[in-house]
């Protein structure tokens, strides 16, 4: 066997020795954008009070109306998070301490987190074993007489089956929100995720499609709940005196105001949002075509009336068809020079805070509170489809932190059939003295 061919993680040639280009979308746009709001001197305008410096200055302003034209929506409202958006968008919904909000366990911690800041409890459905998104069949499954609302993650860039959830929530009298921080520009029938729920929303940090160091926006086609939003980011407690404003319920002060410098750059890069999108769709659908013939590999799904917009590579490995586990299949490719390649995504039920039940002080508040009207389990097993990802067949690449030209694709098509072609030599790895990646 030559070097080339012979794994790496055995001490062959790496078949990917150079590492990849970081993704990088800031170019002369943002720049110039970024400097003149500094020489105007106007680097925020936001006052925590009624009047027209509520809604903040002429930058945000004009990325709001932008980001409303682009997605089709009667409100985009800025925040300097999707964090803050998730927040203001659960305490926007009137909902009550103790009510109950369905979220996905496989996501990022913030869905869930938002809806504990209001005292509320997130109940935890499992996902579709395909999209990962969640699956409505147990979202059914979980509701009570006192579930409020629904959270649904366009996890990984592809949308949620929303109109099942909706279905769902409009059967039970509950609202949707939509977390497509991670699907910008991804569309289920010709419309855009995080558009067809009652509020929905995109994040703007540094490895999203859309740059602008950090940032949200929320949108949504609902008025009454777009007020809401605004008065949750801007001291609403105040404002809401000064407009005289009758339903005040959950406006409390926050200070999740977005800058001018980050509006103008959110105006110069929602322009390029429709080539960052395919850029990221043509490598991922190149590296599909690399990949789906390995046997064992199950490479990303796409539902039938979506789009995709790949923030990440979800893929699975079969260990009964491979005969190695994901964890040395992952060690192998690591070792080949594959970048960004985890095993680990989340099953956030499984965290201390949740197995503890421990988040407002050390009483176990919400849960072990008068407000907490039932026992809720975070026990594992209460999401299998998830939780067996995590444990045994989640692979995934980081596309969201990488340019991915045809030539690095093309590396890492390799990287992966160099391992599948030795795939047999794995489980002898077990107390040899392999290569470090």
């Amino acid at each position: 066997m030559s070097t080339v061919d012979k794994l790496a993680i055995l001490g062959g040639e790496k078949a990917i020795p150079q590492q990849f280009a970081l993704y990088n979308p800031i170019g002369s746009e943002e720049v110039a954008a970024a400097a003149a709001v500094v020489e105007s001197g106007v680097l925020s305008q936001f006052i925590g009070r009624g009047g027209t410096d509520f809604l903040g200055g002429p930058k945000v302003r004009e990325f709001e109306q932008a980001m409303s034209e682009y997605f089709d929506v009667e409100h985009a409202i800025s925040v300097n998070s999707w964090t803050s958006g998730l927040i203001a968008s659960v305490g926007a919904l009137d909902i009550e301490p103790g009510d109950e909000i369905i979220v996905t366990p496989w996501t990022m911690c913030a869905s869930a987190t938002a809806i504990l800041i209001w005292n509320a409890i997130p109940v935890f459905a499992d996902i579709d074993p395909q999209t990962f998104c969640l699956d409505p069949k147990s979202v059914e499954d979980n509701i009570t007489p006192h579930t409020r609302a629904i959270m649904s993650v366009d996890i990984g860039g592809h949308p949620a089956n929303t109109d099942a959830l909706n279905a769902i929530a409009k059967k039970h009298g509950l609202k949707v929100i939509s977390d497509t921080a991670q699907a910008p520009g991804a569309t289920l029938r010709d419309k855009f995720a995080g558009t067809l729920t009652d509020l929905g929303g995109y994040s703007l940090n540094y490895h999203k499609h859309i740059h602008t160091g950090e940032g949200g926006v929320v949108v949504t086609n609902d008025s009454n709940l777009a007020e809401r939003v605004r008065l949750i980011r801007n001291h609403g407690e105040h404002v809401a005196h000064d407009i005289g404003l009758s339903q005040i319920n959950n406006i409390i002060g926050f200070n999740f105001r977005l800058g001018e410098i980050e509006s103008a750059i959110g105006i110069a890069q929602l322009k390029k949002l429709d080539k960052f999108v395919a850029t990221r769709r043509r490598a991922a659908e190149r590296l599909t075509q690399g990949l789906k013939d390995l046997a064992g590999l199950e490479t990303p799904f796409v539902a039938p009336d979506c789009t995709h917009s790949y923030y990440m590579y979800f893929m699975k490995v079969d260990p009964e068809i491979t005969g190695v586990s994901r964890n040395d299949i992952h060690k192998a490719l690591v070792a080949e020079g594959v970048p960004g390649l985890g095993t680990s995504y989340a099953n956030i039920h499984l965290l201390p805070m949740y197995q503890q039940k421990i988040a407002y002080g050390k009483a176990g508040f919400p849960w072990k509170s008068d407000i907490c009207r039932r026992e809720v389990s975070y026990a594992k097993g209460i999401c299998p489809v998830a939780e067996d990802l995590q444990d045994r067949t989640y692979l995934g690449f980081q596309m969201c932190m990488h340019e991915m030209t045809d030539a690095e694709v093309d590396a890492m098509v390799q990287a992966f059939h160099k391992v599948w072609r030795n795939m047999h030599l794995l489980p002898q790895l077990d107390g040899q003295n392999v290569k470090a990646s």
